[in-house]
């Protein structure tokens, strides 16, 4: 794992006319070490329409794959690349691994070194309007029949988040508690320890315009949750 801290930092500096890429900033992951890896990185970069630039030469299909997104980019420059690289994993017929998981690197500031996040299972949902996201809500509330669902509206305010909740999948009723990051895991642990449900189902919705880094902020607060019975849908709207 040095070996490919040490690669990182002469690609982001050396190649690519001397391209820098900032990794987004975790604190204590679970996740220090990914052995059989190949990399893809993701560039903030001004000269392109979009502000971003993938370069994916050294995938490896067979393998654990580190996407490396700078975090300055926002859910709607970075999300579309990252449903390429996962379509491009998943829908490999030669030379497939199960086995083989996605991660996203950062910077464990705790440790001064690299932490890793598993996004494999996640599954991107873009809405392009509000109508168009309510009903994809609506219509997974309907298939899944959760048994006390709540939606995430994450929005990009300063470190805060809105809340917000489905009633019997046919309506949204946003709540005006605002709730910061580091906050988020001890408020759904003491919603569901309120509550009567045996289990507590969260999925999770993003503004489109959240940074990358705001993104991992949160899915790394997520992580500290420890409780079995609060379940983190494996469906994530950006919209």
């Amino acid at each position: 794992m040095r070996y490919f801290t040490l690669l990182v930092i002469l690609f982001c500096f050396s190649c690519d006319n001397e391209r820098v890429l900032h990794l987004p900033e975790i604190g204590n992951t679970e996740i220090t070490e990914v052995l059989d890896v190949s990399p893809a990185y993701l560039f903030y970069d001004e000269t392109q329409p979009d502000s971003t630039l993938l370069n994916r030469k050294n995938l490896i299909s067979t393998t654990n794959w580190l996407v490396n997104v700078d975090k300055r980019l926002t859910l709607k420059q970075a999300i579309p690349h990252i449903k390429f690289l996962q379509d491009k994993k998943r829908n490999a017929k030669m030379h497939k691994n199960e086995d083989a998981k996605n991660y996203f690197t950062c910077n464990d500031t705790s440790v001064s070194n690299l932490g890793f996040i598993e996004f494999t299972s996640i599954d991107f949902i873009i809405d392009e309007t509000p109508e168009s996201f309510y009903k994809n809500i609506s219509q997974l509330y309907e298939n899944r029949k959760f048994i006390h669902p709540k939606i995430i509206n994450v929005e990009s305010f300063h470190g805060n988040i809105l809340m917000a909740e489905i009633i019997h999948g046919s309506g949204i009723e946003l709540s005006l508690k605002m709730i910061r990051y580091s906050e988020f895991p001890k408020y759904l642990e003491s919603y569901y320890s309120e509550s009567l449900k045996e289990y507590l189902e969260v999925i999770l919705s993003f503004d489109k315009n959240l940074s990358f880094q705001d993104y991992i902020s949160i899915k790394s607060e997520l992580k500290k949750i420890k409780s079995d019975k609060i379940i983190i849908d494996t469906n994530e709207f950006i919209y």
